[in-house]
């Protein structure tokens, strides 16, 4: 995911059309006008309205140059997923929609998305243009995709310098060393903790038992593509991360409530939290709430010293597809081309602070040059993609919501032992219809 990586706090639609009225919306289908297309957009910065303010001038240089006009619609991350779901039941939807690139093979089974052979990729500008290993989350391995990527995103490990230069401590190199600067910063009397997770969101808490069993050595999958939760590795894994509120006690356990990553990211920034793990695109909310950049940095998020992997990050970001649907399927392909021509991306890279899906592409969501470089170095050579299997949604919402419930419970006070994460885990493994 998506991310998301970011979620909305709730079920928000935002709808913007730009210039004359395309036939057909969101609600009422793909517009069968050559001269529109209905486009719904994920929530990538501050607000719906911000990224609406951001997108036009981008959609209205696409119209102006094609003569097509583009209807909008952002969509917060709580809804997407069903909305495109509901869209492809129903056959009523948009002509192009981004989706959470760890979204591509479960969609793309649905057989709802226009999948893009050869004909297609030459329209597109041919498959040489994007990263690969972000364009192989398009589809299952073997398989013509069924979406590009858009915005590329990788976790890393946000820390406040002036509390780290304060206490004397270094930047964490392993998991260990990153537990021990939270506990030497975190005082409860001063409401100020170590770290800060969005505890309560299952997209974040699925992608950090992904991250944590890779760097256990542990797979979610087997070489025969079916559900594996239960290895030591991955319980390990998920019950490492429980502990940082559970055990170590340098979360908040109100962060149990924190249902989308721009609430963490906004702790962190009031100078509430010390650390955060978030995506690359934390920068613009980390700076909208007054935090200047020299007051922070940010380096790859640490595995433990013993780790089997050094992966620090699952492979996140935002793809774009095409609804099987559309009645404009050639201004689709030119839409889709346009957005991730190299010009749409250095105007949407900073903005959306999204890396480069280009192989040429550089980076320019921030002008810490050291920042970018370390985030391209995580995306390219130490990020994972999540399974490529057509379960992989049920996973996230599986795992996820299993774990929103076990840090609930140990933000009121319970206990959650391995046995209960094991339990837990093989709950949702039973729950998975691969």
């Amino acid at each position: 995911m998506q991310r998301r990586t970011l979620l909305t706090a709730g079920p928000v639609a935002l709808a913007a059309t730009m210039g004359l009225a395309a036939c057909g919306s969101g609600a009422s289908g793909s517009n069968d006008q050559p001269d529109s297309l209905t486009y719904w957009a994920s929530n990538q910065g501050q607000s719906l309205e911000d990224d609406k303010k951001i997108l036009t001038p981008v959609l209205e240089k696409f119209t102006k140059d094609t003569g097509i006009k583009v209807s909008l619609e952002v969509i917060g991350w709580n809804d997407l997923q069903t909305r495109i779901q509901t869209a492809i039941t129903s056959g009523q939807g948009p002509d192009v929609v981004n989706i959470g690139n760890t979204w591509g093979v479960s969609l793309q089974a649905t057989g709802g998305l226009l999948e893009l052979g050869d004909e297609e990729m030459k329209a597109l500008g041919g498959k040489d243009r994007y990263v690969d290993a972000a364009l192989a989350t398009g589809g299952e391995a073997g398989s013509n995709p069924s979406s590009v990527p858009l915005y590329g995103l990788a976790y890393g490990l946000y820390y406040n310098t002036k509390m780290f230069e304060k206490a004397g401590l270094e930047p964490p190199k392993t998991w260990e060393d990153m537990v021990a600067a939270a506990k030497e910063l975190t005082d409860e009397k001063k409401g100020v903790w170590g770290m800060s997770l969005a505890a309560g969101s299952y997209t974040e808490n699925n992608h950090f038992a992904f991250i944590n069993a890779v760097q256990n050595g542990a797979a979610l999958n087997t070489k025969d593509a079916k559900p594996s939760f239960t290895s030591d590795g991955v319980v390990d894994g998920v019950l490492r991360y429980l502990d940082l509120m559970q055990t170590d006690k340098v979360v908040n356990p109100s962060n149990a409530q924190f249902d989308n990553g721009t609430k963490s990211v906004t702790a962190f920034a009031n100078g509430k939290a010390a650390m955060i793990i978030n995506q690359n695109n934390a920068n613009a909310t980390i700076e909208a709430n007054g935090m200047k950049p020299e007051d922070f940095a940010a380096i790859p998020f640490p595995a433990p010293k013993d780790a089997k992997s050094e992966c620090a990050s699952h492979l996140a970001g935002i793809n774009m597809a095409i609804m099987d649907a559309t009645k404009n399927r050639d201004g689709a392909l030119q839409f889709v081309k346009y957005m991730t021509s190299e010009d749409a991306q250095k105007e949407l890279g900073k903005p959306f602070a999204a890396l480069p899906v280009l192989k040429d592409g550089k980076p320019t969501f921030t002008d810490d040059t050291e920042q970018a470089d370390m985030f391209m170095e995580v995306y390219s050579e130490r990020a994972e993609p999540l399974p490529l299997v057509p379960w992989e949604d049920q996973f996230e919402t599986s795992v996820g919501q299993a774990m929103n419930d076990m840090f609930a419970k140990i933000a009121t006070g319970g206990k959650i032992s391995r046995g209960d994460v094991k339990k837990a885990l093989q709950t949702a493994q039973d729950s998975i219809r691969a």
